[in-house]
């Protein structure tokens, strides 16, 4: 029997279930965060902490990041050391500070990568977050507006977190940002006055990066208040901060940075005048981005103070045709992984030939778009064979040069060739009906030559095969058979070229003819009765 407090907690946990209902369907999404008030007992993940541990560990070498990363991301190797020795410097920190070992001039290893669209930035920061186990939170610098009003305010990142913990604040305060087009938010040198937009996005972003207090919940949320208030109809239990510090949270932001390329080469330029430029070349290629200076970042519109806060800095490459390639064939995140996934659902096998992942590669090339290009071209190509292969026999194809470069001709060979297959085979696959038939009734049918040619004709003007004709013709043949069997006990029919052709008329001459002959059996067997 529960005792006053159980029942109370009870009643307090429904209705809490019924008000969260009642958001979802009616704020934005249904996104509303209730804090976690056992954070030191669960961890989000339905799992018990002991409280006495630490509420984080993380014990992981650079080298061993770099490992997972490398399973994951082709090339980048520079962009994967950089990125490890930095994660591992800012949560052996978190770990001390937890302990109570804080150093206390420590300057947090916030990171800066530059680079073109899908050269694996965002990938790579996924991947390490996934390792390590922290929240992560992915966002655009150029939806955020200096006020919040228009646009999103900069600590809804902080709040997501929160989310991203399952409302446990102390997990959230050592998780991952992660602030994609940063380059969008600079102010331009151009403009007659200063971007007051850019400026200020900038400005707010500062003060997460250096440490603040963020409220657990936005003031303008007012499905955030509800939350609070069904909270507070659990008064004792424990209650989290209300607030969220940002000094443990890694801030990685990243950009293209078009233009700052030109800005680097007058700066080096300017230095070799009156030198001898021997052994001082300037780069012509996009590696001139390896030697950007804070003086660079400002000129092209970051704000000193910001830039400063992203001490460590790396660029990443471009991918060649070899890297697209060796994304596709060798790493573990592979989307061929997801198209041979595709197939398996339909019970067909695709190969991936290396001559085909290499054609994907250099038209994924050309596409100017990274690795983003690689789903382009696959779904270009294989597009009609996710949209007709299922609906045939063909269990396996191989995706080789060929294929890619001639993906419909390839195709409708696959589907005539199986087509033919289908015509020498129908005769077992007839058989294959009748056997699991037979297995699920319990009742025996054959089918007649001129039936089989029926099925083979009828197949090949629908463009369906003589097994989904099968199953679409005598889909429910079940009932009335076991009707006739009850009514003289035939447990064995006979299909033939009619049947084919007007299944449900046929059935119903046979049953209605296994009614007359029941009563006939009937009437015979009383005759002899009386007589």
């Amino acid at each position: 029997m529960l005792n006053k407090y159980e029942s109370y907690n009870s009643t307090a946990d429904d209705f809490q279930k019924q008000m969260q209902e009642f958001i979802k369907k009616n704020f934005k999404d249904g996104n509303v965060m209730f804090l976690n008030p056992d954070a030191e007992t669960n961890n989000g993940e339905g799992e018990v902490v002991d409280e006495e541990k630490d509420i984080f560990q993380f014990n992981y070498k650079p080298r061993e990041i770099k490992e997972y990363l490398d399973r994951f991301v082709i090339k980048q190797d520079e962009a994967k050391k950089v990125i490890s020795v930095a994660i591992c410097d800012h949560y052996n920190h978190v770990r001390l500070a937890l302990e109570g070992k804080e150093h206390p001039n420590y300057t947090k290893q916030n990171i800066l990568l530059l680079g073109p669209t899908g050269v694996g930035k965002t990938y790579l920061i996924r991947c390490a977050a996934d390792l390590i186990g922290v929240p992560f939170v992915k966002a655009d610098a150029t939806k955020f507006s200096e006020t919040g009003y228009v646009g999103g305010d900069v600590e809804d990142m902080v709040r997501e977190l929160v989310r991203r913990a399952n409302g446990d604040i102390k997990r959230a305060e050592y998780g991952i940002i992660y602030i994609d087009e940063i380059d969008k938010i600079a102010s331009a040198r151009e403009m007659a006055g200063r971007d007051v937009s850019g400026r200020g996005v900038q400005t707010n972003l500062l003060k997460l990066m250096e440490e603040t207090e963020v409220p657990a919940r936005s003031p303008q949320d007012i499905a955030g208040q509800i939350a609070a208030l069904m909270e507070a109809t659990r008064p004792r239990q424990k209650k989290q901060p209300n607030t969220v510090n940002t000094k443990h949270i890694l801030f990685i932001v990243s950009g293209a940075f078009d233009g700052l390329d030109k800005i680097v080469r007058r700066r080096l330029r300017e230095s070799t005048i009156g030198f001898s430029t021997k052994g001082s070349e300037v780069p012509d290629d996009e590696k001139v981005l390896e030697l950007a200076e804070t003086r660079d970042f400002v000129e092209f519109g970051l704000e000193p103070e910001f830039i400063g806060r992203l001490p460590v800095r790396v660029y990443c490459k471009p991918l060649s045709v070899d890297d697209l390639f060796g994304i596709l064939k060798f790493s573990e995140g592979s989307i061929i992984r997801q198209y041979q996934q595709d197939f398996v659902a339909y019970g067909i096998q695709a190969e991936f030939a290396d001559s085909g992942l290499k054609r994907i590669a250099e038209l994924a090339a050309n596409e100017k778009t990274g690795a983003r290009g690689l789903m382009t071209v696959c779904e270009r190509v294989l597009r009609e064979f996710k949209f007709e292969l299922p609906s045939t026999n063909v269990k396996h194809f191989i995706v080789d040069e060929e294929l890619v470069n001639n993906s419909q001709k390839v195709l409708t060979r696959l589907i005539q060739e199986q087509k033919e297959k289908d015509k020498s085979n129908v005769g077992d696959i007839v058989a294959q009906f009748v056997r699991e038939f037979s297995q699920e009734f319990k009742l025996n049918l054959s089918f007649t030559e001129t039936a089989i040619k029926k099925l083979i004709s009828e197949a090949e003007k629908s463009e369906k095969t003589v097994a989904d004709l099968c199953k679409e013709k005598f889909k429910d043949y079940q009932f009335g058979l076991k009707l006739i069997n009850q009514n003289t006990g035939q447990d064995s029919f006979v299909i033939d070229c009619d049947a084919v052709e007007n299944p449900d008329k046929v059935l119903s001459q046979w049953v209605v003819e296994s009614y007359r002959k029941q009563q006939t059996e009937n009437s015979d067997k009383k005759d002899d009765e009386s007589g």
